[in-house]
């Protein structure tokens, strides 16, 4: 994702104090920049469509006349448009007026903020200490009249196409619903037959190599190492054992790039190689682990081409990410804690490490265990900052619960009991199902504890002072598509017995928060895990990130169905986020919104099925038939009940936002509002709306969605999605009613000062 800062009104060049004179002269020396050839000849051609921009621009003999010119245009074509030009003035921005705008009405919203925000500045951390500023009629006025300006080919490319949509001609034909499942027959399923006989031979040959490199010395390990004078078929089958034990797949993770070559047959170009070895040079951690490996095609047939860039794009890593590993920081500010002091949405935490919080009923917990780790590392990460700063790590056998963890986990159960409006508990990490099944045990006892602790104090306490009472847990993982062998009998047991013992303290929702990528990491071994984690009464949710490759047409369709087959419900579209570090895996919001409009749309659940939506989460164990059931009812391939978010750099997911401006390279400027059918910290009350720079030009991205095979006349009307709303969340994933009255009173939270008790 891009850059963003926080905007508290209007920015220009006069803001920047002492520096004013040196930013004011860096613009007018790229002002003076003149245009290539091929921006020419898109100019000329943009002109030629637009006889009305063309008189305003070349008759305007300063900036400002054209601006105006602009203005009056634009609001003239709006005249019989009320209800658009409401939504321009944030009158009427919620997501059912947003439904009801015409396609041009984008086109003229997005050249208002054009003029409105014409020449503010922005704070650009995708390019180093600089900003980024945008003027883009002023870069067509100078263009037009002196060739001049700087801007790039991508700004004139996104400019034709706005205009276009401005005058009628560029027009969004969405697809139907033929259309989408066309597109989601282009992507394999890892239960398709010929999938599970590609990765038969993929784990064939990891296991062989297994057992070349214990016999050579290079790998050992204790649990597992072959008794002396085994033959190799009878080692062969020994491995094969072992491939059922997560602990064999944590065991021979690959942490190098030679290794992870050598798995994969020698298959990976030099380029790629380089990449490789230059990350670990710089000390991005290295883990892959032997299932997942078996899941990246090496001789690849041609119906399977290029279908697991989604997978390879999360274990291979990007130049920029090697670039940035060092400088990368966290993106929420929310997490950016200091001892004593509150976030930045006002939450006063217990420890630095263990507490994330931006919600005020939500907290999320990060134990000191091996939950601190992961069954591998996602290129895309989140938390990169934090392998960067060493706080997540591999060194798996150096994250044993310490002396001092139990102790400190009573604090955290305090902190929690002692919250007034805290209902909603995720355990994650690194990765929630990394812990131990002793260590997790603990962790659940305890959180059963505290809320049985809080629910007894509530007795005490008047109707309208009560504390809201926890009724939500939730473990977040992603080791059923990673190491889908972790979720044993075992562990089943540990979950099912909680989740008895804790719906008898009025605890009702109990949930597995996974990652799913593409419908190729959906394979009989995460199906059984699925099943497992249902049949203890845990529902299992998808949290997507709507990657790049991720993103193509008919991919995150097909993966709904997909997870729905298994029993897996959609619940968040992520869009990336992050700095330039994720420049290669970044889909632009225009994407986000396209996806959900176009193809998503295909699996809205109609309003009469809402009574069995709700039942889904009351009977996880039969959710794999009533999945079935609703979705042949209904008529529909999947159920689409995710929400496409951005988590805001600021607090707060949405996607609610406006392409206020665009920079001299096409990159879109955006302001996002927050999530107005959520409730947040009152520090959101004080808070500006949150503007991005994205990290890449629309241009950018279609040129990538080419080099993947892609065909970019599909997605002609991306240019074009310029405005989003945040959707409505689900039924599915509301909390329970308490039946006592709550105070209003929030504890643990400090605002501008002053503590509110």
């Amino acid at each position: 994702m891009g850059k963003a800062c926080k905007i508290m009104g209007k920015t220009d060049v006069n803001d920047f104090g002492g520096e004013v004179n040196d930013l004011r002269s860096a613009v007018e020396n790229m002002d003076k920049i003149v245009i290539n050839a091929q921006s020419h000849r898109l100019l000329d051609q943009i002109l030629e469509e637009n006889p009305e921009l063309k008189a305003i621009l070349l008759e305007a003999t300063v900036e400002k006349e054209a601006l105006a010119g602009v203005k009056s245009w634009v609001l003239d074509i709006l005249k019989d448009r009320p209800m658009a030009m409401k939504f321009y003035e944030d009158e009427n921005a919620g997501r059912e007026q947003f439904e009801l705008l015409e396609w041009n009405d984008y086109a003229a919203i997005r050249l208002l903020d054009y003029v409105a925000y014409a020449g503010e500045v922005f704070e650009d951390l995708n390019l180093k200490d600089e900003v980024a500023v945008s003027n883009p009629i002023k870069m067509l006025w100078l263009a037009a009249n002196h060739g001049m300006g700087g801007a790039q080919l991508p700004f004139f490319e996104d400019a034709l196409h706005l205009f276009r949509q401005l005058r009628g001609e560029a027009r969004c034909q969405r697809p139907d619903k033929e259309q989408v499942e066309r597109w989601m027959e282009r992507w394999p399923s890892g239960l398709d037959p010929s999938m599970l006989a590609i990765r038969e031979a993929n784990k064939k040959r990891i296991l062989k190599i297994i057992i070349a490199r214990i016999e050579r010395g290079e790998i050992s390990s204790s649990r597992f190492s072959f008794e002396p004078d085994l033959s190799e078929e009878e080692k062969y089958a020994r491995v094969c054992e072992w491939w059922n034990d997560y602990h064999f797949h944590l065991s021979f993770a690959v942490r190098s790039p030679d290794a992870l070559n050598e798995m994969l047959d020698g298959s990976l170009d030099a380029d790629t190689m380089h990449t490789l070895r230059s990350a670990a040079d710089v000390g991005i951690p290295f883990f892959v682990n032997p299932y997942y490996l078996s899941l990246l095609n090496v001789s690849v047939p041609r119906f399977a081409v290029g279908t697991d860039l989604a997978l390879r794009d999360y274990v291979f890593y990007s130049k920029e990410l090697i670039e940035e590993f060092g400088h990368i920081i966290a993106w929420e500010k929310e997490d950016r804690v200091e001892p004593g002091k509150p976030n930045a949405a006002g939450w006063l935490l217990p420890t630095a490490s263990n507490v994330h919080r931006r919600y005020p009923e939500v907290a999320i917990l990060i134990p000191d265990t091996v939950g601190r780790a992961c069954g591998g590392l996602c290129a895309s990460c989140q938390r990169m900052y934090d392998f960067q700063n060493g706080h997540l790590n591999f060194n798996l056998d150096k994250l044993e619960p310490r002396e001092s963890w139990p102790e400190k986990l009573e604090k955290l159960m305090d902190y929690f009991e002692n919250d007034s409006q805290l209902r909603d508990i995720l355990i994650t990490g690194g990765d929630g199902l990394m812990s131990s099944d002793h260590s997790l045990k603990e962790l659940l006892d305890a959180i059963y504890r505290m809320a049985l602790r809080k629910k007894e104090a509530n007795r005490a306490r008047k109707e309208g002072e009560k504390y809201a009472e926890i009724v939500r847990v939730r473990i977040g993982t992603r080791l059923p598509v990673y190491i889908p062998q972790r979720i044993t009998d075992e562990l089943v047991e540990i979950l099912a017995d909680f989740k008895v013992a804790a719906e008898k303290i009025g605890i009702r929702q109990f949930v597995i928060q996974t990652h799913f990528e593409s419908a190729l990491e959906v394979t009989s071994e995460s199906r059984l895990a699925v099943a497992k984690l249902i049949s203890a009464g845990w529902m299992v949710t998808n949290q997507h990130v709507l990657t790049s490759a991720s993103s193509r047409r008919g991919h995150r369709a097909k993966l709904r169905k997909s997870l729905n087959d298994i029993g897996v419900l959609s619940y968040y579209t992520f869009s990336v986020k992050g700095y330039t570090e994720n420049r290669h895996n970044f889909a632009t919001n225009a994407r986000a919104v396209q996806e959900q409009i176009e193809e998503k749309s295909v699996g809205t659940i109609p309003e009469k099925y809402q009574e069995e939506i709700l039942n889904l989460s009351i009977s996880a164990e039969s959710m794999v038939k009533n999945i079935s059931t609703l979705r042949k009812s209904a008529g529909i391939p999947f159920l689409a009940t995710d929400r496409n978010v951005l988590n805001l750099p600021g607090v707060g997911k949405s996607l609610t936002f406006r392409v206020i401006g665009i920079t001299r390279y096409g990159r879109h400027v955006l302001q996002f509002s927050h999530d107005a059918t959520r409730r947040h910290s009152p520090a959101i009350d004080q808070m500006g709306k949150v503007v991005i720079v994205e990290s890449k030009p629309i241009r950018a991205f279609m040129i990538q969605l080419a080099e993947m095979g892609e065909d970019i006349s599909e997605y002609e009307s991306l240019w074009g999605y310029s405005l989003g709303a945040t959707e409505k969340r689900s039924s599915l994933y509301d909390y329970p009613d308490q039946s006592e009255q709550i105070t209003e009173k929030m504890t643990n939270l400090k605002l501008t000062g002053h503590a509110v008790a």
